[in-house]
């Protein structure tokens, strides 16, 4: 299998090395996409800088920060026209370990269509985080998964591997949801689909330098989609329409 770990940034110069050099020692057999919203703090130039060195690692250069469900959806475009396989999802602070990720793509190669990293099942934890932070993922993963039906653990996490034939079979164009709901966002439409979804332990750490990207705003941005989505299904369901409005 062809994989490409997509890894959005903006103002990560102090992770990213650490990372990439963690991921490329990890899993070799990885290329690396560096999605860079313009970051003012010269990570794009630090990822070219690295790009120009190791022919696996590339960079896509965005003109601003514009959300991370919108840097993903670039980088799935980017890798699918290249041609890769299997497609991705890996913070850049270190909170995702690239050690875990052979797992998810073991998972993917035994026929999983969606392989999710949960630090909700047997096995899973997180290493330094709040016990705030731990209820918000907690209390939102719980709320999505009985407001939308699914089965998904750890609906909100986003270290995640998808087989190309996945990202292929949904409307990327239509995903206009950012942050955390972004998570939720595609894991509800891969399960919509029926698709094989599978969930393996890691270990979630909080990030070493920087400063998180979540806020209120994402939290309540999330939970309002949720509560749409959930109302909206049960209303098709009424009605007789698929998710799709038929």
């Amino acid at each position: 299998m062809r994989v490409l770990t997509i890894i959005p940034t903006y103002n990560e110069l102090e992770s990213l090395p650490k990372t990439l050099g963690r991921l490329r020692s990890a899993v070799p057999a990885s290329d690396v996409l560096v999605v860079d919203d313009n970051s003012p703090d010269g990570t794009g130039t630090l990822a070219d800088n690295i790009a120009a060195e190791d022919g696996q690692v590339h960079v896509l250069h965005r003109q601003g920060k514009e959300g991370l469900g919108a840097a993903y959806i670039a980088g799935f475009k980017w890798g699918l026209a290249a041609g890769y396989d299997v497609l991705v999802e890996m913070d850049a602070d270190g909170s995702h370990q690239p050690e875990e990720l052979q797992q998810l793509l073991d998972a993917v190669e035994n026929g999983a269509d969606l392989a999710m990293g949960s630090r909700w099942v047997p096995g899973g934890s997180v290493v330094n985080w709040p016990l705030y932070r731990q209820a918000i993922s907690r209390v939102g993963s719980t709320y999505a998964r009985l407001m939308l039906g699914i089965r998904i653990k750890d609906v909100t996490g986003g270290f995640r591997a998808f087989r190309r034939t996945t990202l292929e079979k949904l409307s990327l164009d239509e995903v206009d949801s950012v942050g955390y709901g972004f998570q939720v966002d595609l894991a509800w439409r891969v399960a919509q689909l029926g698709l094989n979804i599978v969930e393996r332990p890691i270990t979630f750490v909080e990030r070493e330098f920087g400063a998180s990207k979540m806020s209120g705003n994402i939290v309540i941005e999330a939970m309002l989609n949720v509560t749409r989505w959930g109302l909206a299904a049960r209303w098709n369901k009424l009605t007789g329409k698929t998710h799709n409005g038929k």
